[in-house]
């Protein structure tokens, strides 16, 4: 076992008012030192969003991990003593600690002991701006203390209970545990709510075919929304900038509606019970027609990044979807070589930029084909009687040609496929289906 240190270059100064940390990660075996140094990469950004510095790496190499400290304890005097060195505020461990790790490293170290699922729960925190986000971040918040309590939190009394909440002869601790578990649940049945309410959005607006913006963080989905829908959604060169799903229509090339949403991206190691708690928020992407799968062609890591997404797919269920990858921040991609190595690394992506709006005239064509492909072609005919079944085909399907005669009036129409029997029946009691025919290309 050895411990490898690196400066980061914004070594801590008396006159900063961001607080200091260091960043510690274990190497195990068979690891790549390439990938660790990217979880560190990852977890400087995190801290950077959060509002702190990284004055310090650690890269530990360890075969196993000590249950009681993560990093053994000559490991944790070593980091006693860089921790006075550096004067920190806090230390953080790129991988999740127990509770119990945590209470040790707290004690041994005297600062506050941090893993990336605390820190990104803070950046959720903060960049949380709706009721239903703050609600989804602090059931995931509550859910990840629930168990950690020690002595050193603050007791939660002051926050959620009053006069007469703690009970005879119970402990603050336990008072604390009780009044997390009564906010948990009224937090889930609050979710519950607001998820009913959405739910009965999505169904008024189950008449327009649906496309979901999904991808790691960061990787320009809210820039490329704005460009697409005229939206004025939060952009920023920041990690979960963007918590919330917004839901926009637009208008495809052709001149079909359609709906976009842009939801809260993914990370590597993302807290399983923050997936959970943004249940509502994803259900956007898991009830679109078509996902737009949007990496940063620029970024280093982009291989993994595009795993990543893939692995978060597969646990919301939806990996099955139509998916169409797009690769964006190509013009900083500016070596020739490169840019040849990513179009043959992913020859079915579709490069482009969406801050200067390059190649995008391309992406929409190719939404215009994934509705089609979709989408059910029908030949119908109506009697001149029919005026409101015309009317209601008019409004609820894209009438594509349109033929009169002495008999009545026959249409081409194109229509999702999930709203076919809808139409089906809305047609057949007055008039009669001709043809059908699945995708509408």
């Amino acid at each position: 076992m050895r411990t490898l240190l690196s400066l980061t270059g914004t070594e801590h100064s008396a006159t900063t008012n961001h607080e200091s940390g260091i960043a510690v990660a274990v190497l195990h075996k068979g690891t790549d030192r390439t990938t660790v140094d990217e979880y560190l990469d990852e977890i400087e950004q995190l801290c950077l969003t959060a509002g702190a510095n990284i004055v310090l790496r650690v890269v530990q190499e360890r075969e196993r991990l000590d249950p009681a400290t993560f990093i053994g304890k000559g490991k944790v005097a070593e980091l006693q003593q860089l921790v006075s060195q550096y004067g920190v505020h806090f230390v953080i461990f790129d991988d999740s600690l127990s509770p119990v790790q945590v209470r040790n490293l707290q004690q041994a170290l005297g600062v506050k002991i941090l893993d990336r699922s605390m820190l990104i729960l803070d950046i959720f925190a903060k960049h949380a701006r709706t009721i239903e986000a703050k609600t989804q971040v602090e059931l995931a918040q509550l859910q990840y203390l629930y168990p950690r309590l020690t002595r050193l939190w603050t007791h939660l009394s002051r926050q959620y209970g009053g006069i007469g909440t703690k009970g005879p002869g119970e402990t603050q601790i336990e008072t604390d545990r009780r009044l997390i578990k009564e906010r948990i649940a009224h937090l889930q049945r609050r979710l519950k709510d607001i998820e009913s309410h959405r739910a009965l959005q999505r169904k008024e607006r189950q008449d327009l075919f649906r496309f979901a913006l999904v991808g790691y963080t960061n990787a320009g989905k809210s820039t490329l929304f704005n460009l697409i829908t005229g939206a004025h959604v939060i952009t920023e060169n920041k990690l979960f900038a963007t918590l919330d799903t917004t839901v926009r229509r637009f208008t495809l090339p052709s001149g079909i509606e359609a709906l976009l949403s842009d939801t809260v991206g993914f990370i590597r190691k993302l807290p399983a019970h923050l997936v959970a708690s943004f249940h509502s928020t994803l259900a956007e992407a898991a009830e679109s027609d078509v996902l737009i799968h949007v990496a940063d062609a620029a970024h280093p890591a982009l291989d993994r990044h595009i795993e990543t997404v893939e692995e978060t797919l597969v646990k919301l269920s939806i990996e099955h979807k139509p998916q169409l990858l797009v690769l964006n921040k190509i013009d900083q991609v500016r070596d020739p070589e490169l840019r040849f190595s990513l179009r043959k690394r992913y020859p079915m992506g579709l490069f482009l930029s969406a801050q200067t709006g390059y190649n995008v005239h391309t992406l929409l064509r190719t939404m215009e084909q994934l509705f089609r492909q979709q989408c059910v072609r029908l030949r119908v005919h109506l009697p001149y009687s029919a005026m409101a079944t015309l009317s209601y085909l008019y409004t609820n399907t894209i009438v594509e040609h349109r033929s009169d005669s002495d008999e009545g009036i026959t249409l081409e129409l194109i229509i999702p496929q999930h709203l076919s029997s809808t139409v089906t029946a809305a047609v057949e009691p007055c008039g009669k289906i001709i043809h059908s025919t699945v995708g509408a290309a």
